[in-house]
């Protein structure tokens, strides 16, 4: 993984002193609330319903162990003793002191951590494939150009008050598992017909009020044209990007408005004209990059079954929390942070150090964060998947349910959030005992839920195979229900199937959709693949039919 040389420990170290004096200067009354705010924000402090929260990055979302047992060491001493996972593959710390902020950020600094640009209208943490470097189906190992990438973009000076927060996410193999397409900029790695390695450019993606999924503006792009050619883009918006309306302000409105053949036109001609002066990437800066996140050494080991005499538990665990590895004898493991009563994404100090603990046992030492706020240890040899499931499981964390209903995309919602409208956490504990029969579970298969508590969507509930919108009814609290969403495979946005419904009766309604959905299926038709096939008709027609009825 990327390490800090003396220029990247030098940067960090002079924000950590800058915000230092920052705090200190607002808390003696020498900086209003209004000069301070941009500040915090430029360093990853938001000010939510009780206290202050840390959004400390986690780029691409690689960590070491050292970095994890700081995380852990960090939520004991100035946090309640947990983090929070999100779904830009960040940590949140809900409960800081603000006055112990530059603590905090001095600390991550010992590490090559930080929390800069994890907020504000600037670029904000590049993320990627959690399965980067280890999946089989890649054509190229994403992470070195994120790194590129992050380079670039910290402190950009003509990119730090953009009209609005800016996100990028890179994918390396056909299976997108970057929602590459409901960011401002996706970039896909591909090879041209010469077998050249470069970039498809995706712009205009974007969840919140306004969901639109990205659309092509470059269908391939030459790896070293990759930072100039993004300037353009990011040019373009600082320049015409509105900045009168905060809920018109992202690219995709500027997209839309100009539609994507006008803004591919403007776009070119932006990096045709600025693109001699531009930062171009040579062979030997890629290079450079991608020697960091070299393969490591592994064994020459023989793929091995050994499922034949390991218990139901295991197994289960085995195929819903374990995929292949692109090198024979290892396997990826997912830790699952979605037990039953605990808030999705939440990790406490304890695991924290115990799973750190693990990978420098099992795996080369690093830890993956997912979109999906779980973690992954991506290099597990296949002899030692038994030790690491009974590892996970004396931790809480071997839950056998990735992919699965239970392992749904949750916000902080109305427990943490000013801005919500709903509680989400409640929901998902409400979700949780209602579907705890695994065979139910594996019996309807793949199914992404997602939740979020307003319409921000930071939970992406637009593109979940089911999404849940928490909305404020005259004060109560109400949950609309959308369908047929996916970040994935031919990215799609959900359409709402009926009237929101009160907190109580969610488990029930979302019981309902299940059961048309086991009507209609195909075999081993996936629940996204029939509300395709099918359309939302029927769902609409049929879930809500006994309280028509009943009216």
């Amino acid at each position: 993984m990327y390490q800090y040389d003396s220029t990247d420990q030098a940067l960090v170290d002079q924000r950590v002193a800058e915000f230092r004096d920052q705090t200190r200067r607002y808390l003696n009354g020498e900086l209003s609330e209004e000069d301070f705010r941009p500040l915090r924000l430029r360093n990853g402090l938001y000010i939510q319903r009780f206290a202050p929260m840390l959004r400390i990055a986690i780029p691409y979302g690689l960590l070491s162990t050292s970095q994890l047992r700081m995380l852990a060491s960090i939520t004991r001493r100035y946090d309640r003793s947990y983090g929070h996972f999100t779904t830009r593959q960040n940590l949140q710390l809900n409960w800081p002191k603000l006055a112990e902020v530059p603590d905090i950020l001095a600390d991550l600094a010992t590490v090559q951590m930080h929390a800069i640009q994890t907020s504000g209208n600037c670029v904000r943490n590049v993320t990627s494939d959690h399965l980067a470097g280890v999946a089989a189906d890649e054509i190229e190992d994403p992470r070195p150009y994120c790194e590129l990438l992050r380079q670039w973009s910290t402190f950009h000076p003509e990119f730090t008050y953009l009209p609005r927060k800016f996100k990028i996410a890179v994918s390396g193999a056909p299976a997108d598992r970057a929602a590459t397409e409901v960011h401002d900029i996706g970039l896909h790695l591909v090879r041209n017909g010469a077998g050249d390695l470069g970039f498809e450019v995706l712009v205009g993606g974007g969840l919140g009020r306004t969901p639109m999924i990205g659309q092509v503006v470059r269908e391939f792009l030459p790896m070293g044209d990759l930072l100039s050619y993004i300037e353009a883009i990011l040019r373009l918006y600082n320049r015409y990007g509105r900045r009168d309306n905060i809920h018109k302000a992202r690219i995709k409105f500027l997209v839309k408005s100009l539609g994507i053949a006008a803004f591919r036109e403007q776009v070119e001609a932006e990096w045709q004209t600025s693109r001699e002066f531009d930062s171009q990437l040579t062979p030997d800066q890629v290079a450079h990059a991608r020697s960091f996140f070299q393969p490591h050494s592994y064994e020459t080991l023989p793929n091995t079954d050994r499922l034949a005499d390991a218990g139901p538990e295991f197994k289960a665990w085995y195929r819903y929390n374990t995929r292949a590895h692109k090198v024979s004898g290892y396997r990826i493991v997912f830790v699952s942070l979605k037990p039953v009563g605990v808030a999705p994404g939440d990790m406490s100090a304890d695991q924290m150090d115990a799973v750190a603990q693990l990978a420098e046992e099992v795996s080369f030492g690093e830890i993956r964060v997912t979109h999906t706020q779980n973690l992954v240890l991506g290099d597990v040899r296949q002899s030692d998947l038994l030790k690491t499931w009974q590892g996970l499981r004396r931790l809480g964390l071997a839950t056998p349910n990735i992919g699965t209903l239970t392992d749904m995309i949750v916000c902080p919602g109305l427990d943490f959030c000013s801005l919500a409208n709903a509680g989400t956490i409640s929901v998902a504990h409400q979700l949780q005992r209602h579907f705890d029969d695994y065979d139910y579970l594996y019996d309807i298969g793949e199914i992404e839920l997602k939740m979020s508590g307003c319409m921000n969507a930071c939970g992406h509930h637009h593109v979940g195979h089911i999404g849940i919108l928490g909305v404020d009814k005259h004060g109560e609290e109400w949950y609309q229900i959308t369908i047929g969403g996916s970040a994935r495979e031919a990215s799609s946005l959900g359409h709402v199937i009926g009237p929101s419904v009160p907190q109580a009766e969610v488990a029930a309604i979302i019981e309902r959709i299940l059961d048309v959905y086991r009507e209609l299926r195909h075999e081993d038709e996936r629940f996204i693949d029939t509300v395709r096939r099918v359309s939302a008709t029927p769902f609409k027609e049929r879930v809500y039919a006994k309280d028509l009825a009943a009216a």
